[in-house]
């Protein structure tokens, strides 16, 4: 992580910790920038993504650097988190901690109404805001690989075993002749429980 240049004014103390139920804290004033840069530093913990009611997110210990500096009619935030989530394995259902670490970019101005287009943002120059809170969880989330799997024999086995019998089970009821037959009056409609299940094993 680069340290605070001198020139820049360090707009915020750096925070060990998201306070419960406060996005505010990543409210990023913009219209009152008492400098042509500055910089903001974030500790994100497990309280974050429960603030942001992350459905696929358990826990997370992560940094954020943002700089803000003022160019002509917009302002360009550049960002930088590291750190590691925890989510559960698409496998075994486990804990999976996975690092993250990722440089990201936004161009914001103040206009009329809020407003997005690709990677450039307008705000309500009547605000003279943007709350970057939920473009940090996206940058994660973004950052993570599409799979989420535990390495090679590190899945919870009995969960593993649970999970192929089940397989086996659903695989045999569908060869099965009478099956067949049912389906053809309509009546022999696959539970779909099991094709959760399938899903869950097709990212082994």
């Amino acid at each position: 992580m680069d340290k605070i240049n001198n020139s820049s004014y360090l707009c915020r103390p750096v925070y060990s910790m998201v306070k419960v139920g406060e996005l505010n804290t990543y409210k990023v004033e913009l219209k009152n920038m008492r400098e042509d840069s500055c910089l903001y530093e974030y500790t994100l913990d497990s309280q974050f993504f429960a603030d942001i009611e992350a459905p696929d997110v358990r826990k997370g210990n992560l940094t954020v650097t943002l700089s803000v500096r003022k160019t002509g009619g917009a302002y360009a935030l550049s960002f930088h988190t590291e750190g590691t989530v925890t989510v559960p394995c698409d496998r075994c259902l486990d804990d999976l901690e996975l690092p993250v670490e990722t440089d990201d970019r936004l161009i914001v101005k103040l206009g009329t109404d809020f407003a997005e287009e690709e990677d450039i943002i307008t705000v309500p120059e009547e605000d003279g805001y943007i709350n970057v809170g939920w473009y940090i969880y996206e940058f994660i989330m973004l950052s993570l690989p599409i799979k989420h799997v535990h390495a090679p024999g590190e899945c919870n086995a009995a969960m593993t075993e649970i999970l192929s019998r089940h397989l086996a089970t659903e695989t045999a009821e569908e060869t099965d002749p009478s099956d067949e037959e049912e389906d053809t009056t309509g009546n022999g409609d696959i539970d779909p429980r099991w094709n959760d299940l399938r899903k869950i094993l097709d990212n082994n």
